[in-house]
């Protein structure tokens, strides 16, 4: 069983609070290999393809990192705490390597791009660090550390996008899938650090795509999310545009459910919103990322764009999807933000009134244009205080969103048994709500079912399924 703990978030979306433990297919081979990730909705997808190549090295897969012979934590440099939990993990990890000096510990992904060689000088636990760009290579990597060296590569690439490889299924429900439909980003926000460790765009070919999300309806998936930095700057050869992909996944199977994260202010366009209200299986649902209400700070953020520019894409969703559910995230205390500028965040919050949001304080991250050329100046307590307001709006917009569905008929399809008791199911409805009810003999995960919705809290929609 690969052990994904799922321990922090970014803009990309993975959902918060959550830790998954999943058990993809396992080989007859001795080896044994444990994977962690950190971070975002991408790493995750990019796990599954380390375990896929390393399943074919004939390695098998287990929950428990004291048994394994190579663990690997796959990381995010998004924010500081991020890093920290990760240097954590590894001195745990060092423990059971000093029981047994033959583990190989290793650190993949944007952490691992960002620092470097300095985890094999620094940690010195780690005995091997890879790139997101240089999974292909973790064999022969694992083969250097075997021979007694230390082993790297963190080679970005402007071609590699995995798109031959089939990823082993990681969270195990065989349900619900992500494919990755391109990699990196050329979006520069001066507060991020992805484009420095995920490299340039570039786009999957779509008919890998569309042959993935086949083989998964073939071996019954129901629902699966399109993954990408900025899922709306996709673009295949000029030709294949976002829109154009996600109507030829759309149309693999009228049961096949299509979500997608991220969408992009700048580059989200009519074209898609008319794709998302054409066909009945595309989500209502677009995770819309404002990151600050104030045009000014949006610019020192580079974003691109204009706080009247985000309202018009606002008014676009609303008109042409009127019932589409939209998440963001926002960042309290950016580079020189005035008490005004985050009243403006807060105006922007009322007028969308978001279903869900991902808010943090902001966090310096080295390398970034914000760390070389602005200053860090609000105060760690201004942050906090600005955030709470922040967290307390968006838990009131929360609230408002899910009562609109109390008495109305929702269409959910069940992912399993909830959280809190065997005896309820839950699973999301097109607005990507959780919808938790009582279980019914018949009803099982996989299925579409209808739930009266009865009463909700400002994170779950109660009711009971009509069978």
């Amino acid at each position: 069983m690969i052990d994904l703990q799922l321990t922090d978030k970014t803009h990309d979306e993975a959902r918060q609070g959550e830790a998954l433990v999943i058990e993809p297919p396992r080989s007859r081979n001795g080896r044994k290999l444990y994977i962690e990730s950190y971070g975002c909705q991408m790493n995750f997808a990019d796990s599954e393809i380390v375990a896929s190549i390393l399943f074919d090295q004939g390695f098998e897969t287990t929950g428990d990192y004291q048994e394994a012979d190579v663990v690997f934590i796959n990381t995010c440099s998004i924010r500081e705490n991020a890093e920290q939990r990760v240097r954590n993990r590894l001195s745990q990890f060092g423990a059971v390597k000093r029981r047994n000096p033959k583990l190989i510990v290793g650190v993949l992904g944007c952490m691992a791009e960002r620092l470097k060689s300095k985890f094999l000088e620094e940690e010195k636990l780690v005995d091997v660090v890879v790139g997101p760009d240089a999974y292909r290579d973790l064999p022969q990597l694992i083969g250097q550390v075997e021979e007694g060296q230390k082993a790297i590569n963190v080679l970005l690439s402007r071609e590699e996008t995995y798109a031959d490889i089939s990823p082993v299924r990681l969270n195990g429900n065989g349900i619900t899938a992500f494919i990755s439909i391109m990699r990196g980003c050329d979006n520069m926000c001066s507060f991020c650090v992805v484009p420095f460790t995920r490299g340039r765009e570039r786009s999957r070919d779509p008919e890998s795509v569309v042959a993935e999300a086949r083989e998964l309806v073939s071996q019954g998936y129901k629902e699966v999310t399109l993954l990408g930095q900025n899922v709306d700057s996709y673009k295949w050869n000029g030709i294949v545009n976002f829109a154009q992909l996600l109507e030829m996944v759309a149309l693999v199977s009228p049961d096949l459910r299509v979500r997608f994260s991220t969408s992009h202010p700048k580059d989200i366009t009519d074209e898609v919103l008319y794709t998302i209200a054409r066909h009945d299986n595309i989500c209502n649902y677009i995770h819309l990322p404002v990151q600050s209400g104030n045009t000014r700070i949006l610019e020192l953020m580079n974003r691109t764009y204009t706080r009247e520019w985000y309202m018009n894409r606002i008014d676009a969703i609303r008109t042409i999807i009127p019932d589409c559910a939209i998440s963001t995230d926002i960042i309290a205390g950016f580079c020189t933000e005035t008490e005004e500028e985050h009243q403006d965040t807060l105006s922007m919050m009322d007028y969308v009134r978001y279903d869900y949001g991902f808010m943090f304080c902001y966090s310096e991250r080295p390398g970034t244009l914000a760390a070389r050329k602005l200053t860090d100046d609000v105060p760690e307590e201004v942050k906090k205080r600005r955030l709470s307001e922040i967290l307390v709006k968006q838990q009131e917009s929360s609230l408002f969103r899910l009562q609109q569905f109390v008495g109305k008929t929702v269409r959910v399809l069940v992912e399993g048994p909830s959280k809190k008791s065997e005896k309820d199911l839950c699973g999301r409805n097109d607005q990507n709500a959780m919808v938790v009810f009582p279980a019914t003999d018949g009803i099982e995960a996989g299925q579409y079912v209808y739930v009266q919705v009865d009463r909700c809290t400002s994170a779950t929609l109660l009711g009971t399924a009509l069978i």
